[in-house]
């Protein structure tokens, strides 16, 4: 499971940071991808969003909706599934949890060796109730005081999945904060997996 997750984030090469402003093609794009792949994960006291990172139910999400002590589920499908937590660090405030085996729709995904400063980044919120349409939004990440951390000027909730221009994840929300969000690139998730050997 720890080697299938680290090879997840090697799957897309890196490129060089850009500075275009994403287009009506990405912006759709990431909707559609938040639609099909974001779930929500659940723990006896909170909830949140999280992303299918891998087709076998990786979901990739923040700290706070997960639980050790007690059951954490994944709603998807219209049924909710109880998930194992494959890691959970309160620094990076990031989590790992994994679905029942199945097949999943997880996002495409890109490790950004150069960092994600300066980068345009696109996140979505969902629609209240059944007939509102979710919402892409987008901000300039910039590089947090707190490394490895990004700071991006919108307010998404934690654990919501943040996309480059082209439809990649590149990072996840962990934690609100005046005038937008902080988030963590997935640079930081990778090197997490591979120093944890698989244990929250």
């Amino acid at each position: 499971m720890l080697r299938f997750l680290i090879c997840l984030f090697l799957v897309l090469p890196p490129d060089a940071a850009g500075a275009e402003r994403p287009t009506r093609a990405d912006l759709q794009k990431a909707v559609e991808l938040h639609e099909r792949s974001v779930v929500r994960v659940l723990a006896p006291r909170k909830a949140g969003p999280g992303v299918f990172v891998g087709s076998q139910g990786q979901v990739l999400t923040a700290v706070d909706h997960v639980s050790l002590e007690a059951t954490t589920e994944v709603e998807f499908g219209g049924q909710r599934l109880p998930a194992s937590v494959v890691l959970a660090n309160a620094y990076l405030k990031v989590a790992v949890v994994a679905a029942p085996s199945g097949t999943y729709p997880s996002v495409p995904v890109k490790v950004s060796a150069e960092g994600l400063d300066g980068q345009w980044l696109i996140g979505v919120i969902r629609g209240r109730g059944k007939k509102a349409p979710s919402q892409p939004f987008t901000a300039v990440a910039k590089s947090a005081k707190q490394e490895p951390f990004v700071d991006v000027g919108i307010p998404f909730a934690p654990g919501t999945p943040l996309f480059d221009t082209q439809g990649r994840l590149v990072a996840v929300v962990v934690q609100r904060r005046t005038g937008g969000c902080r988030a963590l690139p997935l640079s930081a998730v990778k090197l997490q997996l591979a120093s944890s050997g698989g244990s929250p």
